[in-house]
């Protein structure tokens, strides 16, 4: 079977590195963090470092979307390069990224296979990553489409902001729930669910909100190879996360990850993540064999 060339379009949460992107057929389109009104190119115009002095000094910081526009012009040049193109894209029910990114191949008439992720980061960059194997095995954009889908299905998200004070800042929490959480110190746990960030529990102490994260992981552990802990500047949580999953389970690959801004920006600073994908015949890199290791120093 021929492999056929194909064009990988994401957006700037997919936290896959750029010479790595580069050297892979895969197109970048960075989101829009606002400082005081004023805009920086995720990963490009400002660091994760500098993102985190600023915000603490400034109150109004938000995201925003690419301009269509830069979808228009990526897609005319890439379907005059390529036989095909495949999108993904952050969960469309968090960002207007992914329907940017429609909207601009529609206009630029370039034949796009679109895939909301339904989610970000760790998920999408494996849904890249498997995706680009398949690829070399001779699947075609829609098949490699249907493997992502079940992805997708066997996906899980889960994220312990730090504190509400963030996703009220942003709009995500209004103002009566942040008053209340506050004077009872409720610590919550969000999970991603058909793309939207909903509430699984709320809990008194930091402690029993890792302790009912570790207990909803405990119920996949025998279906997981690989779990990944993605934090907001919270590396010390991160590593007693790791820790702990450890001693449940030896044998599953573990890699810390840092968030990118446009996560922190809503969810805050402190905020930490777990994400696992369950193995299954139809999304494993081999039938029957563990998925495929790629080296760390591939990713930013």
């Amino acid at each position: 079977m021929t492999m056929k060339s194909i064009a990988w379009v994401t957006d700037s949460t997919s936290i896959i590195d750029p010479e790595f992107a580069k050297n892979n057929h895969v197109y970048i389109i960075p989101l829009r963090i606002i400082i005081n009104n004023e805009c920086y190119k995720e990963n490009i115009d400002i660091t994760i470092d500098d993102f985190y002095e600023k915000m603490r000094q400034h109150e109004k910081v938000g995201s925003s979307q690419p301009p269509i526009g830069e979808f228009i012009e990526l897609y005319e040049r890439l379907k005059e390069e390529y036989d095909e193109i495949i999108a993904v894209h952050l969960s469309s029910e968090l960002s207007g990224t992914y329907n940017a990114s429609m909207q601009g191949a529609e206009i630029a008439e370039a034949n796009v296979i679109g895939i909301d992720a339904k989610v970000g980061a760790y998920p999408i960059r494996e849904m890249i990553m498997r995706g680009i194997h398949w690829q070399k095995k001779g699947l075609s954009g829609l098949e490699i489409k249907a493997k992502i889908e079940n992805i997708i299905q066997n996906m899980s998200f889960y994220l312990i902001p730090a504190s509400l004070t963030q996703l009220h800042r942003s709009g995500r929490v209004s103002g009566s729930q942040f008053v209340l959480s506050q004077l009872l110190r409720i610590n919550l746990l969000l999970r991603f669910d058909e793309g939207k960030v909903v509430v699984v529990e709320k809990i008194r102490t930091m402690k029993k909100t890792q302790q009912a994260l570790l207990e909803i992981f405990k119920q996949d552990v025998g279906l997981v190879s690989d779990v990944c802990i993605m934090h907001s500047n919270n590396l010390e949580m991160a590593l007693k996360l790791e820790e702990d999953i450890k001693a449940m389970a030896p044998d599953i690959r573990t890699e810390i990850m840092t968030y990118i801004p446009a996560v922190a920006v809503h969810a805050g600073e402190g905020t930490v993540g777990l994400s696992w994908i369950k193995n299954t015949s139809i999304n494993s890199i081999h039938p029957g064999a563990a998925p495929l290791v790629f080296p760390e120093a591939l990713f930013a």
